[in-house]
């Protein structure tokens, strides 16, 4: 069992790293001229082709009902909206920030399960109050005002996607039975059909700003890392140390976007950033541990 433990814990600190790697993969095809579209289409493809390889290879079966298919469309579009989202805020902030951003979910889940007439603890609204001071210290001072709050608003509609993303896989009755790794495969596939056509009718070559081994290299690393590895490790640590230290274990997302940006983009780390990153995990760390919802 305590075996058990620690492979929970280091495959949750594993889902945190490798989601925080989004900008490491994505901002260079960008800089590059790659548009958000062919970089999504290929990053969903081949991890479709990849996954899809897996399950083929454990015998996992594929069939599903008409209505479940309805459900899976709607959670694979809120999937690909949150990633779009996400990519698109990267042109406006610092790549650290918008992952942080993204990492609000908890709260945001929070909200959404109000109006489901689940009534959060006095713990959980707390943390949304030192959540969103948090929020605005992170863009407080900013000398682009306009186009920070454009991209914190991005950002913040990426968070909205992936929450509500959540909540209906935890909800629905009709989709409870579906192993988790056919719901990534067929959510994947939704974003790989909707960013193709996407690139296609803006015009776009899918293969724009995309050349030569170090690109193909990134696009991998996003279809490999930030996409099976971390949905992968998160159904590991989820099954062996729970859902809520996994949850609490998601810390790392933020703070690996935040180093990434510094390291390798020299993105400015200012006070305020630390102090509302410092303050924003705070407080979602704190919510997952303390609070428990009611009916």
């Amino acid at each position: 069992m305590k075996n058990n433990q620690i492979a929970g814990y280091v495959a949750g600190i594993v889902t945190g790293v490798t989601y925080g790697l989004n900008p490491l993969f994505a901002v260079p095809l960008m800089n590059a001229g790659a548009n958000v579209e062919s970089i999504l289409f290929f990053r969903y493809s081949l991890a479709v082709v990849l996954l899809g390889l897996w399950l083929l290879i454990r015998k996992q079966s594929f069939k599903i009902s008409g209505r479940q298919a309805v459900r899976l469309l709607i959670l694979g579009l809120l999937f690909t909206a949150s990633s779009l989202c996400l990519f698109e805020a990267y042109k406006y902030i610092p790549s650290g920030l918008a992952t942080t951003i993204v990492f609000l979910y908890p709260v945001l889940v929070a909200l959404i399960m109000v109006f489901l007439r689940v009534y959060p603890t006095w713990q959980v609204w707390l943390s949304i109050i030192v959540t969103f001071i948090g929020v605005i210290i992170l863009c407080k001072g900013d000398s682009t005002e306009q186009m920070h709050w454009t991209g914190l608003l991005i950002a913040g509609a990426s968070a909205l996607a992936y929450a509500m993303f959540i909540v209906i896989v935890n909800r629905s009755t009709r989709i409870r039975n579906i192993p988790s790794t056919v719901l990534t495969f067929y959510s994947l596939l939704v974003g790989s059909v909707v960013f193709f056509a996407m690139a296609v009718s803006e015009g776009h070559s899918l293969t724009e700003g995309i050349a030569g081994p170090a690109a193909w290299l990134s696009l991998l690393g996003l279809a490999v890392l930030p996409t099976i590895v971390s949905t992968a490790t998160l159904a590991v640590a989820t099954r062996l140390i729970g859902a809520t230290k996994a949850s609490v274990l998601g810390v790392f997302e933020p703070v690996t976007a935040i180093l990434v940006g510094a390291i390798a983009f020299g993105e400015p780390v200012t006070t305020n950033v630390i102090i509302g990153i410092v303050l924003t995990m705070a407080a979602i760390t704190f919510m997952v541990i303390s609070s428990r919802q009611k009916a």
